[in-house]
């Protein structure tokens, strides 16, 4: 069980939602002693005010003057709950009613009273009445020649109670209006706070498709260093692609002179005979043309920042194969919207479609046409001629590497496995079917540059 989201705006809402909700259980908490805290302090302060009177109305031995005790407003309704009593050091007791069960003066149990000028103050207590409700007392010890004399005023413990019962739902109200917008503005803040790695994503995407060449560096101070680890390793890409072209033109070029040397002297008469050895050199040229190009091909493959306008390069294309197979009188259309730029380098594209266009101006009778259109993120070039085509099982064993149709009379040459697979290490693919006029459709799907 994973109790992490995978997002980083989950966890982070998350933590937020947790830390709101202990910080407002806490408020609530802390809101409610305090205001607990400021009912029993003006409770405290009327029992006070009782026991000052009953103070006065004491005799020098310490028992109680009736005709001077008097009762407060809130004791003078014997229905409020309000009691006080006078224990008198020989045992007499004075009430204001019945029912009071309070512990004995215990030091130990309460909070001592403070001193003022070196008199007593009341200490607070708890107690119940005759029937078990609870109560909120404070107590006066006060010393006399015969011995102490305790005073007590009482009130029921719902006077305190009952006020923070009215003030509990208004508090919870404004605490969870207070946490509501405490979330829509964690929401809001993270929203606005991830906004930049989003458009970080956006830019790799960019340099990816060929939109952009670096990511731009003017990004926030928590993530400047990854766009510029991202620049970084951008440029060592492409240096050692750059690098890697190098060293394929001149392995290309290495080979080119002892081949030609080869196909020189096997020219020479009596020294292929049967034509045997021209044959397997043949086959080796076009074996290192294969895996050179299926190199070079999968280097591209990892390059960044490919974007190749599609019309302007085939139609140079068409423009070289029309004078080539001049002799052909084949006349070539092309049907590319002036807006498709697709995801690969030109070096490819010339390569990939030059095989192409030069299979189909050979074998094409009069006509060669290549057409372009956008699905989803791919584009479809095809390219069809009107030549004499090929069976099902002969477009399935062109396409595999090594085979030579055109030996037989009958094909369309070497150049389509290559061409198959730049078409696949550039995110696409190509496909052989029969066209309408009855020669050869040639698919290729390469991806659509991004704007």
């Amino acid at each position: 069980m994973r109790l992490l989201p995978r997002s980083l705006f989950g966890r982070m809402l998350g933590l937020a939602a947790l830390t709101t909700l202990a910080a407002l259980v806490f408020a609530a908490l802390a809101i409610g002693q305090v205001l607990e805290r400021f009912v029993v302090d003006g409770l405290d302060r009327r029992l006070d005010a009782q026991i000052t009177v009953l103070a006065r109305a004491l005799r020098p031995d310490g028992s109680l003057d009736p005709a001077r005790a008097f009762d407060l407003p809130d004791f003078a309704d014997p229905d409020a709950g309000w009691r006080w009593l006078v224990d008198a050091p020989d045992g007499r007791r004075w009430e204001s009613g019945e029912g009071l069960d309070l512990p004995p003066p215990d030091a130990r149990r309460r909070p001592p009273g403070r001193r003022r000028e070196g008199a007593p103050e009341p200490r607070p207590g708890e107690g119940t009445d005759a029937s078990g409700q609870p109560l909120h007392y404070r107590e006066l010890v006060l010393p006399r020649p015969g011995g102490a004399t305790r005073i007590v005023a009482a009130a029921p413990r719902e006077v305190v109670e009952g006020p923070l019962r009215e003030a509990a739902m208004p508090l919870l109200l404004s605490l969870a209006l207070l946490g509501a917008a405490l979330a829509g503005a964690a929401y809001l803040q993270l929203r606005l706070g991830l906004r930049p790695l989003g458009a970080l994503r956006e830019a790799v995407a960019g340099v990816r498709a060929g939109g952009l060449r670096h990511v731009p560096a003017d990004q926030p101070s928590e993530i400047r260093p990854l766009a510029e680890e991202l620049n970084a390793l951008i440029d060592q890409n492409e240096a050692g692609l750059a690098n890697a072209r190098r060293h394929v033109a001149n392995l290309a070029h290495g080979l080119k002179t002892p081949l030609a040397a080869l196909q020189l002297r096997l020219a020479e008469p009596g020294r292929d005979a049967d034509g045997s050895l021209a044959a397997g050199l043949s086959d080796i040229d076009r074996r290192i043309r294969h895996h050179l190009a299926r190199a070079r091909a999968a280097h591209l493959g990892e390059a960044t920042g490919r974007r190749t306008a599609l019309r302007p390069a085939l139609s140079d294309l068409v423009a070289v194969m029309t004078k080539i197979h001049a002799e052909r009188a084949v006349q070539a259309d092309l049907g590319i919207p002036e807006d498709i730029e697709v995801a690969v380098e030109a070096q490819d594209l010339d390569e990939l479609f030059g095989n192409i266009l030069d299979n189909a101006f050979r074998h094409a009778r009069s006509r060669v046409a290549v057409t372009a259109s956008r699905i989803d993120r791919l584009v479809r070039v095809t390219v069809e001629d009107d030549g004499p085509g090929l069976t099902g099982a002969q477009q399935a064993l062109t396409l595999l590497p090594g085979q030579r149709l055109d030996e037989a009379g009958d094909g369309h040459g070497f150049g389509l496995p290559i061409a198959q697979e730049i078409a696949e290490m550039n995110g696409g693919g190509l496909a052989l079917s029969t066209a309408a006029s009855g020669g050869l459709a040639v698919s290729i799907h390469l991806p659509l540059a991004r704007g």
